[in-house]
């Protein structure tokens, strides 16, 4: 028996199938499927219920998965008490919210690069909906969103928020916004559904509201005079400076957005936990020197 073969079956046990776990472990299926077979050989137990569907662990696949657990809990406390960080490898998969991407994530990747210099990196960035199911189904490790995630599996790290403040181009002076297109975030986002709600309710049948996913668009498109809208300051910065766009108060509050570090709290795992932490003291630092 390995350990190679017991965390080949914690993810096979964890994930449900042999082709998540080898993507998981950047291994081939056949080389996941060798390993979980010669494991039940030596044991001389099933630890599978083969047969359509995800797979089902038997009562010894059970009870092999609770002793699995303990030995890659033991195996991260090794890597946190005793390994050197520098020497960590692999790959950590990060996401990010686009409101993250455009503030504090550069010098948060500076940050976890210089702690981890071998650990491989891959970075997607997306709304907050896509990030959470992606966390959710083991293909991220950690995501900056719009949080917290309601999951009890999920453990959440609480970030600095960003307060909405209202934009118009600096050549259309007008704000009436039963009269010019607000523009917002993502139609499936809570900033989103927060403002529909609140716009309908004072504006009514005239109200016209445009969505986008892209933040930088929607700030271009404020510029241009074709919608006004609320976002937070930091992704607002350079077309105030350039003057291509200026702050307005439509009599609207709307609530900061509120982000959090969030990943799976099992199987435990240092890099992950570490990592969090990075990004709070990294996302406090930034917004203590930056405009709300």
């Amino acid at each position: 028996m390995t350990f190679d073969q017991i965390r080949t079956f914690l993810w096979v046990a964890r994930l449900g199938g042999f082709r998540k776990a080898a993507e998981r472990l950047h291994l081939s299926q056949p080389a996941v499927s060798t390993r979980i077979s010669n494991l039940e050989d030596e044991l001389r137990v099933p630890l599978f219920e083969r047969g359509p569907g995800e797979l089902v662990l038997t009562k010894h696949g059970t009870l092999l998965l609770s002793y699995a657990e303990q030995m890659l809990f033991v195996e991260e406390e090794i890597k946190q008490r005793v390994a050197n960080p520098s020497e960590a490898e692999g790959l950590f998969r990060v996401g990010a919210s686009e409101t993250i991407a455009q503030a504090w994530l550069p010098e948060f990747l500076k940050a976890f690069s210089e702690q981890y210099p071998r650990v491989n990196l891959d970075l997607t960035v997306d709304i907050s909906l896509n990030l959470r199911s992606s966390l959710l189904d083991r293909r991220l490790d950690l995501v900056f969103l719009m949080g917290p995630v309601s999951e009890f599996t999920v453990e959440n790290v609480d970030l600095p928020p960003f307060d909405l403040h209202w934009y118009r181009s600096a050549q259309n002076p007008q704000t009436d916004l039963s009269e010019i297109p607000v523009i917002s975030y993502a139609s499936q986002t809570r900033p989103y559904r927060e403002l529909m709600s609140e716009l309908s309710r004072r504006i009514g049948p005239k109200l016209r509201v445009y969505s986008s996913a892209s933040l930088s668009a929607s700030l271009k498109m404020i510029a241009a005079g074709i919608a006004v809208g609320p976002y937070p300051r930091a992704l607002a910065d350079d077309f105030l400076e350039a003057g291509q766009i200026v702050e307005f108060d439509p009599g609207l509050d709307l609530r900061p957005l509120a982000f959090t570090a969030s990943y799976l709290s099992e199987p435990r795992s240092f890099l992950v936990e570490n990592s969090a932490e990075i990004a709070r003291e990294i996302a406090i630092k930034w917004d203590q020197v930056h405009p709300k």
